[in-house]
């Protein structure tokens, strides 16, 4: 089977030769590092034959990018406006694995909103994904592997306005100026319409990606029934668009305890969620045998038990082994893999992972 027949067939719980085989979300720098003392990267090193999938994320961001400007620095930490207009510091040993402090956001008011937007969100196709854009994605109409568009960072209705405004500023405006913040969402899902509208009329899509990141370990960052109130009507509105366009699998990308948000996103017409950390009490396989099949899942093996060694990812594998064997399911951990994983376990995560894969096919 080819990756993408293999990805249809698994999201439709039809059969399969086997789910497909993936690293995940990557691993941290340092973990890297660690690899590499170990072996990883050599040419003798193990391999492992993953699936191959096109995943496009950085087409939804702010463009023109602002430009970087370094406002102080010292021999730990330096200070400066990002590509999208964020004032942070971060480390400069391990600034893509540790949590920066946001100094100052982009947007204080309505007036900052609308000319960041009127300059930086447009859909300009040719800036956007390049020149020879219309080409390229017709290029694609022929693949053997699945084409996942994400809108990272920039598309959904709670993740980009803290991008503009910041957490406490946003929870705040849902209370002091609901009618600001309808309008952010409102120019979001305007802006996910007109560039997925460009993309659909060159080349189909199997996957569209939400991305949201608005939960914590002990819950979501506003109440269920905020979400429904507000964010409920874009998503459906976005997925309206989308089904409409051909567009068959929606997914939604959140970190942290996301239980009393799957209800909503669901009703909204989502029907993938990812990444399902088990540390924040996210349990797949009890998420399946609440929601059933209408919910599609990707990820959710718990990455500290590859940490613990072989008995641990025996016991994390043969857990979520059963949804492998149902279908409608991307095993792989619940996100980055971090620098207490030794390169030799996650080697033996990988070869087990294969095992169970094999295990739980089900051609006929």
């Amino acid at each position: 089977m080819t990756s993408r027949e293999r990805f249809l067939r698994v999201m439709r719980y039809e059969d399969f030769d086997h789910v497909p085989y993936m690293e995940g979300m990557g691993a941290w720098p340092e973990t890297l590092e660690r690899w590499k003392k170990e072996g990883y990267g050599k040419p003798d090193a193990p391999q492992f034959p993953t699936e191959r999938w096109e995943v496009q994320w950085t087409w939804f961001f702010p463009n023109p990018p602002f430009e970087r400007r370094v406002v102080e620095e010292d021999e730990r930490s330096i200070l400066y406006v990002n590509h999208e207009g964020i004032l942070m510091r971060e480390r400069k040993d391990y600034p893509h694995s540790s949590m920066p402090q946001f100094v100052r956001f982009p947007v204080k008011n309505r007036g900052d909103f609308r000319r960041f937007w009127k300059e930086r969100m447009r859909p300009d196709m040719a800036a956007r994904l390049g020149e020879d854009w219309k080409e390229n994605l017709r290029a694609r109409r022929e693949r053997d592997c699945p084409f996942v568009v994400i809108s990272d960072r920039w598309g959904g209705f709670f993740g980009p306005l803290r991008n503009l405004v910041g957490v406490e500023r946003l929870c705040e405006l849902f209370y002091d100026d609901p009618a600001f913040v309808e309008e952010m969402m409102d120019a979001v899902a305007e802006f996910i319409i007109a560039v997925m509208s460009c993309i659909l009329d060159q080349t189909d899509v199997d996957v569209y990606g939400f991305w949201e990141d608005m939960a914590y370990r002990n819950g979501p960052l506003i109440s269920p029934r905020m979400v429904r109130r507000y964010m409920l009507p874009r998503y459906r509105r976005v997925v309206e668009f989308l089904r409409s366009r051909g567009v068959e699998f929606i997914s939604l990308d959140s970190d942290g305890d996301v239980h009393s948000l799957i209800p909503i996103w669901l009703d909204a017409g989502i029907n993938i969620l990812y990444p399902f950390e088990v540390q924040s009490n996210m349990d797949v396989v009890a998420v399946r045998r609440e929601y059933g099949r209408e919910l599609r899942i990707w990820y959710g093996i718990d990455k500290r038990a590859l940490a613990a060694g072989p008995e641990a990812i025996d016991a994390e594998l043969a857990r979520v082994e059963p949804l492998m064997r149902e279908g409608g399911y991307v095993p792989a951990t619940d996100h980055s893999i971090p620098p207490d994983v030794s390169f030799s376990s996650y080697c033996y995560y990988m070869e087990r992972l294969w095992e169970s894969i094999q295990r739980a096919g089900r051609w006929r």
